[in-house]
């Protein structure tokens, strides 16, 4: 019988830096305009096939670049699903969405994980975005739920209407009961 002897544990890097999206060159002009606005993002290098944007400290955030012979996505195809961006509050969350309703971007879904309530969004070239805030205070809490009955039963969550959170929240509804997951029993991704 051979030996099982244990490699070493991989150092962890201390942070996700960035995510670059490629793109075909037609479509390069709607993605970079897309990120500026969904992100209030400003360009930290942008020439005619390749943009750098950031919205904080990070010198780039997300990157795009116009390949030429880039196609499609197909449907179903195995690959990223998508990127999450957290807000601090529910109510700076829910802000975000009525500000990009402004410029007539609109959400694909809007569901309660339990450990999030997220917001989805579709980019120009089909990419998905996840916009969230966390539910739980501490990680601890969070593992909790994770571990619980009630995830293992809907590990995927319950839909929730986006304007009737706003104005459950404009009415005096605190955000840890709005964040709270309602309860629908099963649901699976298949």
């Amino acid at each position: 019988m051979a030996s099982q002897t244990a490699l070493p544990s991989v150092a962890r890097p201390v942070s996700l830096a960035h995510v670059v999206l490629k793109t075909p060159p037609e479509k390069f002009d709607a993605m970079r305009a897309y990120y500026k606005t969904f992100l209030d993002a400003e360009p930290a290098f942008e020439n005619p096939y390749l943009c750098f944007l950031r919205y904080d400290e990070e010198h780039h955030r997300i990157g795009i670049v116009a390949l030429p012979g880039t196609t499609p996505k197909p449907p179903g195809a195995a690959g990223l699903a998508h990127v999450a961006f957290t807000f601090a509050t529910l109510k700076d969350l829910l802000l975000a969405y009525q500000q990009r309703k402004a410029h007539g971007i609109l959400p694909s879904w809007c569901v309660n994980h339990g450990v999030t309530t997220s917001i989805y969004y579709t980019d120009p070239d089909g990419n998905e975005i996840e916009t969230q805030v966390d539910n739980f205070d501490t990680p601890a809490e969070a593992d909790k739920f994770l571990t619980s009955e009630e995830f293992a039963i809907n590990p995927i969550g319950t839909d929730f209407d986006v304007e009737d959170l706003i104005c459950r929240l404009e009415s005096g509804v605190p955000e840890t009961e709005l964040k709270t997951r309602v309860e629908i029993g099963p649901r699976m991704v298949f």
